[in-house]
């Protein structure tokens, strides 16, 4: 989690970028320039990310987004992870969807054993239990970070990660397994390599695992969704604002449609709307 820590603190940004978005984010004209939507992604992607370059220190792909485009999506996925890490960004990855033990092995030895999908962290979910998260930690000891969902942001998260397990709420509970995870993960910075994600849409959530796990470094997500925002997030910050980042993403990379131009500014309104991300997080948190 160092690497994190120093590019945060360089550029007084705890910002991360996510890649992740839907046809409708992608302006006409790089569609008609391109010819298909695999490769206006890319293209997209990749203005996006040179015009961002010393603006966040962070950026997040999901890997399912890029699978669900074919074998040409997984090169152009690995194509950006590699430029993403050499423009000097930490490399966020949206794990592969784990719905067994050895899946958990194949993905734990594909993305942080291999050299196709270079990052610097990993997404994934624990709700199989332990076994999705054992075969990525021993990766922890060689700079991997592992973050683990604890609360999602969507509307529905609620249904089944706040359901009451004995006298605690199951993401809690889900909470209690990252921690004794990452106690022998503690670096330099005061936190642990497997860290937790947890939602900007559900404000006692953050207080409480903050208040409650000092160790745990925190990716708030959904700070773009319509019940969520930043002074949410700020609760998840230490006293020196460090201990977190915040995860936005057409927010920032779709940022053309808010402003109602025909996209052919879009990297400029993705850039503008960075800037605008770090001073709402920096009214609530400063970064010492």
């Amino acid at each position: 989690m160092h690497s994190l820590h120093e590019k945060v603190r360089k550029l007084k940004n705890p910002s991360v970028i996510d890649f992740r978005v839907n046809h409708e984010c992608i302006p006409q004209h790089l569609l008609e320039e391109e010819g298909e939507y695999g490769k206006a992604y890319l293209r997209f992607c990749r203005e996006i990310l040179t015009g961002l370059k010393g603006v966040v220190p962070a950026v997040r792909f999901g890997f399912d987004d890029f699978a669900l485009l074919g074998g040409d999506g997984l090169i152009s996925l690995s194509q950006l992870m590699k430029e993403a890490g050499k423009m000097g960004f930490y490399v966020l990855l949206d794990s592969p969807q784990i719905l067994s033990p050895w899946g958990a092995d194949r993905v734990a030895e594909t993305i942080f054993g291999g050299e196709n999908y270079p990052c610097d962290g990993i997404v994934i979910s624990p709700y199989i239990g332990t076994d999705a998260m054992k075969p990525f930690v021993p990766y922890c000891k060689n700079g991997k970070d592992l973050f683990v969902v604890l609360r999602s942001p969507n509307k529905s998260a609620a249904e089944l990660q706040d359901l009451l397990t004995g006298t605690r709420l199951m993401h809690h509970a889900a909470a209690d397994f990252v921690n004794r995870l990452g106690e022998g993960y503690i670096g330099k910075s005061g936190y642990s390599r497997i860290a937790a994600t947890v939602s900007a849409t559900a404000p006692n959530s953050v207080k409480n695992i903050r208040n409650g796990y000092k160790n745990m470094f925190l990716l708030v997500d959904g700070v773009d969704y319509p019940s969520g925002n930043y002074k949410n997030c700020s609760c998840a910050f230490d006293r020196l604002g460090y201990g977190a980042v915040v995860c936005a993403g057409p927010s920032v990379t779709a940022a053309w449609k808010e402003a109602q131009t025909d996209g052919r500014d879009y990297v400029a309104q993705a850039q503008q709307a960075a800037e605008r991300m770090k001073k709402n997080i920096c009214r609530y948190v400063t970064i010492l």
